[in-house]
């Protein structure tokens, strides 16, 4: 019976758990923060070219699903700031690794009371247009 549990392959601290998922999220929050900003510089340039195009673009924007997707960007910029600064917490306190996962779910509850904060505001601005 031993000889099967030492073969038991033991895993990682990761692998599956809170830890995975916050380096998932991080990555994910990261790529669509940086995609963001490629549009805006580039739709920005753009009045440098045509402002007459860049007024159709702007206004192209004032949509219910934009403005959905603007919701989802300051999520993701609350997100990943605050993840950013676990991740230096569990990098340079002596006890961030052991309180790593407490601070995932800190991170979390920040993030959703502040999108609920914001929310209300913003979508009635959005909706009211």
């Amino acid at each position: 019976m031993e000889a099967r549990l030492a073969l038991k392959p033991q895993g990682t601290l990761y692998r599956g758990k809170v830890g995975m998922w916050s380096w998932v999220l991080h990555r994910i929050t990261g790529v669509a923060i940086f995609f963001f900003l490629l549009v805006h510089i580039l739709d920005t340039a753009l009045v440098r070219i045509s402002p007459e195009a860049y007024n159709v673009v702007m206004e192209s924007y004032k949509t219910p699903i934009i403005g959905l997707a603007e919701l989802g960007l300051v999520g993701a910029i609350l997100f990943h700031g605050l993840n950013g600064l676990r991740i230096v917490a569990i990098d340079f306190w002596s006890k961030g690794t052991k309180y790593q996962s407490m601070m995932f779910w800190a991170v979390m509850a920040i993030t959703v009371v502040a999108i609920a904060g914001f929310a209300p505001l913003h979508l009635a601005r959005v909706f009211a247009e």
